[in-house]
């Protein structure tokens, strides 16, 4: 068994909304043997996974997977299950997964993941698992497991952040994760908030680097009299003793640049003791510093937006005696709770035996196995941080009043919007200035772990604090707008954001000509997929993303988007059938259900009620339902407009029923790209658009003003029916590239042309070769002078194989019509202009439109910017 391909989806998706891993793989001849028929396979793979013996796989009863493989599985199914119980191994909760023969020996596995890296790693071990039981050669499990566990360490979300982006799911704000790392937006476009665990988009840069420096911030902070550890910097050993000296015995030593009690050295008694530390420590950091000790209890006030909203007493590790067992015993029993984890995976972590930890115990005249006697307490590490094995306690609501004032003044001279303020106290609900209290240290990024999940007390929801900070108590998100289709999405997405943008939002369109900010393109090509989609979401310009998504970006990487507030699909049709494994209508219907259902509950989803395959996906829908349709007395509308939006035609009039009443926008006429109603195709893309526009709940008058004042010119709707004046010729390029979009336009151009009619022809290569055979047909049907031509990109074709389809096509419907074949695009155009005459109209469908628009201008003599069709055409 091995694998052939890996695509990753980190979004909703064809296969699940879960972010989900597609691994291709080859059987190597074990498609048609079950796992019965392998000897000692099940048996081998239980002992060492026993995780899948809480399987219960497809037929739902305890131990359904060991059923499974008894009575004989095969070897993708196995793979995926293996997969899942190694991530749920480590603590990763996962549960989904699938696996399907694609031909032969060639299997898709689809599996549930968390974290990328580890996923994969997870896939790979499950396979060299099974050509080890296969092959009966030995596989070192544990030690595979240990550095998964490694890889998991690096790529975890660490509990600070998790807060964070939970409370932000539960208000309905969305995360999308930058890189492997602690970086994270909560958001999209303008709304967007990027955390850094727990630093946030306004925290101060400045501010962190000066609480990073324990000299600079204790100079700070005595400035506001605020009692901090009298202190000094230490630059040799001289400087060291002299400063103990003057300091006073106990002193503590520890790095100015330093984080989670890392060479931190307390309550150092004399200069002997001071020497070996300093000796211990000088070469692992750069610059040290040397305090008064303080003795006291140690407490950590979080406070975010300069309040005081969590308060924890901090507890080194401790062990108390039974009498029976020894002190290593002790750690090790403390170690085996559920509660604590290896790092910050859990609410408490492991206590680590080392060098520190043997010399405390050294200290307090004992040795690591020695037996304590019953309720003998013993002191594990000097220092109470969570990291190395502490234990919090909740004091939330006894820190009084002056403390908690002293600590917002600390947070305000540091200029830090979250930190986290360590206090040595006897009693925190005393004030410390009166109380032989210090503040230690002011940190930024605090670690919230022992706020969410303290060993006693009431729990805080500090990822609730940190996102009302982040969004003034108003967490809320832009609006996305999701448009796919077969045909017309891309003009629906463009008049969508043009009335957006004439109310003055700043609109991210993605399209198939590029991506655009505010009508700046920053990208020209066709962006209709994963990448273009996130490109608008993380831009922080944007107010409202309108996306225009495409089955292939759905297929190949899914959705960049949670959940949109308003979906279109404007139809569904037979183009594409073939490519990417999708081979019949009801899988296409499938792939282009995903934007539809991929809307939040109270979301719109804008649907034909003209198109055949559109109904077919209603039941896939869970969110409101908007329906369109050119015919007012289509039964789909009938039925649903008491419960449902409906957007239709009446008597030339694009009407609205909303709650039960009913609104006329315009008259079709008065609609640009619709030539008084001549171009149908784009009627319905504007009942779609107006659909859209209507749950976005904008106001029918904006509508109407987006959708009269859109032009039917390539300045803002490049490629769908631009008409050009070329000395009387009339030319039109359109991006029609399959059956309907061909019907739609040659149909419209009978209406306004009055003399000979031109068309150059071609669709891309990856289409099928019946599509290509009917392309000819239909230009047969309605042209008079054909010219085929070819994509340059010829998606894996051989040069003239599709054009030969499409003249095929031409000569079985009429064995006499008049065609030619000229296969690069620009030359099939300046053919046409040769030999056209004025009066005639050229129909072009095209691959690149900017070298066509060339060549028209080369060609004219006269030229009309504010004209979007000749004026002997619209007469």
């Amino acid at each position: 068994m091995k694998i052939i391909e890996t695509k990753v989806f980190k979004g909703k998706n064809i296969y699940s909304h879960k972010m989900c891993i597609r691994m291709d793989v080859d059987l190597e001849g074990y498609s048609e043997t079950p796992s019965k028929d392998i000897e000692d396979f099940n048996d081998n793979l239980i002992n060492m996974i026993p995780e899948l013996n809480t399987h219960r796989c497809g037929i739902d009863e305890e131990r359904g997977f060991v059923k499974r493989l008894i009575e004989g599985t095969y070897l993708a199914h196995i793979c995926e299950h293996i997969t899942i119980a190694i991530q749920n191994k480590l603590g990763i909760d996962v549960h989904y997964g699938k696996s399907r023969e694609v031909k032969g020996n060639h299997y898709y596995i689809i599996y549930q993941y968390l974290y990328e890296n580890v996923a994969i790693e997870s896939a790979k071990l499950a396979i060299d698992i099974i050509n080890a039981l296969i092959n009966k050669i030995p596989i070192n499990y544990d030690e595979r497991i240990e550095y998964l566990k490694n890889i998991l360490k690096d790529e975890m979300i660490g509990p600070s952040t998790k807060a964070i982006c939970d409370y932000a799911k539960k208000v309905g704000l969305p995360i999308i994760r930058f890189g492997n790392g602690d970086f994270y937006q909560i958001g999209y476009g303008k709304q967007g908030r990027i955390i850094e665990s727990s630093i946030g988009t306004n925290t101060s840069c400045v501010s962190v680097d000066i609480s990073c420096d324990k000299m600079l911030t204790k100079e700070l902070l005595k400035t506001q009299n605020i009692p901090v550890a009298q202190g000094f910097k230490v630059r040799n050993i001289i400087d060291l003793l002299k400063c103990a000296e003057e300091i006073g015995y106990p002193v503590v030593l520890k790095p100015q640049y330093g984080n989670k009690g890392k060479g931190v050295i307390l309550s150092i008694k004399n200069e002997k003791e001071l020497l070996i530390a300093y000796k211990s420590v000088k070469d692992k950091f750069k610059d040290l510093i040397i305090e008064k000790y303080y003795v006291g209890n140690d407490f950590r006030v979080c406070v975010i937006n300069y309040k005081v909203v969590a308060v924890s007493l901090r507890r080194p590790p401790h062990i108390e005696g039974n009498g029976i067992n020894t002190i290593l015993e002790l750690i090790n029993k403390l170690n085996e709770s559920p509660e604590r984890g290896e790092d910050h995976e859990r609410s408490l972590t492991k206590i680590k035996i080392d060098a520190e930890v043997i010399k405390y115990i050294n200290e307090q005249g004992k040795e690591i196995n020695d037996i304590l006697k019953e309720k003998e307490k013993l002191y594990l590490r000097k220092n109470a941080n969570l990291s190395t094995g502490g234990e919090a306690v909740d004091y939330t609501d006894k820190i009084c009043n002056e403390n908690i004032n002293l600590c917002i003044r600390a947070a305000k001279m540091l200029g830090l919007d979250i930190c986290g303020i360590d206090i040595c106290t006897e009693d925190i609900s005393k004030p410390i200035i009166h109380n032989n209290g210090i503040v230690m240290e002011v940190n930024a990024a605090p670690g919230l772990r022992m706020h969410l999940s303290p060993s006693e007390g009431a729990a805080r929801d500090l990822g609730k604090e940190i996102v009302n900070m982040l969004y003034n108590n108003n967490p809320y998100n832009i609006p996305v707008i999701s448009i796919t289709g077969t045909n017309g999405k891309t003009t629906v997405t463009r008049v969508i954001s043009h009335t957006l943008s004439k109310m003055g939002y700043c609109v991210g369109m993605t399209s198939t000509s590029g991506i655009y900010i505010n009508d700046e393109c920053i990208d020209s090509g066709d962006d209709t997929g994963f990448e273009s989609a996130k490109s608008i979401l993380i831009n922080k310009d944007v107010d409202v993303a309108v996306l225009e998504t495409a089955r292939g970006g759905m297929i190949k990487k899914g959705l960049a988007y949670d959940l949109a507030d308003v979906s279109v699909i404007t139809n569904i049709t037979q183009d594409h059938l073939g490519i990417d494994g999708i081979n019949t209508m009801e899988e296409l219907c499938y792939v282009k259900s995903l934007v539809g259902e991929a809307v939040k509950e109270d979301g719109y989803v804008v649907l034909n009620a003209d198109d055949y395959w559109s109904k077919s996906i209603l039941n896939r829908i869970k969110a409101n339902i908007i329906l369109f349709s050119k015919d007012s007395n289509n039964p789909l509308l009938k039925q649903n407009k008491l419960s449902n939006i409906c957007v239709y035609l009446e008597n030339k009039n694009i009407v609205v029923v909303n709650e039960g009443k009913k609104h006329t926008i315009c008259n079709i006429d008065e609609v640009p790209i619709t030539l008084g109603g001549k171009l149908m195709f784009n009627v319905e893309n504007i009942l779609a658009t107006c659909g859209a526009l209507v749950g976005l709940k904008i106001d029918y008058c904006m509508i109407k003003n987006g959708i009269t004042s859109y032009l039917l010119n390539s300045d803002k709707n490049a490629g769908r029916f631009n008409c050009y004046n070329v000395n009387g010729v009339n030319v039109i390029l359109d991006y029609g590239h399959n059956i309907d979009g061909y019907n739609a336009v040659l149909s419209a151009v009978k209406y306004i042309n009055k003399g000979k009619l031109y068309g150059i022809v071609g669709i891309p290569g990856d289409r099928s070769d019946d599509m290509a055979l009917e392309i000819g047909k239909i230009s047969s049907h309605h042209l008079d002078y054909i010219i085929v031509k070819e994509d340059k990109d010829l998606r894996g074709r051989k040069q003239g194989e599709i054009a030969q389809l499409i003249v095929d096509g031409v000569k079985k419907r009429d064995t006499k019509k008049k065609y030619e074949v000229v296969l690069r695009e620009e030359e099939a155009l300046i053919k046409a202009l040769n030999i056209s005459q004025k009066g005639d109209t050229i129909v072009m469908f095209f691959e690149d439109m900017a070298p066509l628009v060339n060549i028209i201008n080369e060609f004219s003599i006269y030229k009309d910017e504010n004209s979007y069709i000749d004026k002997s055409i619209s007469n």
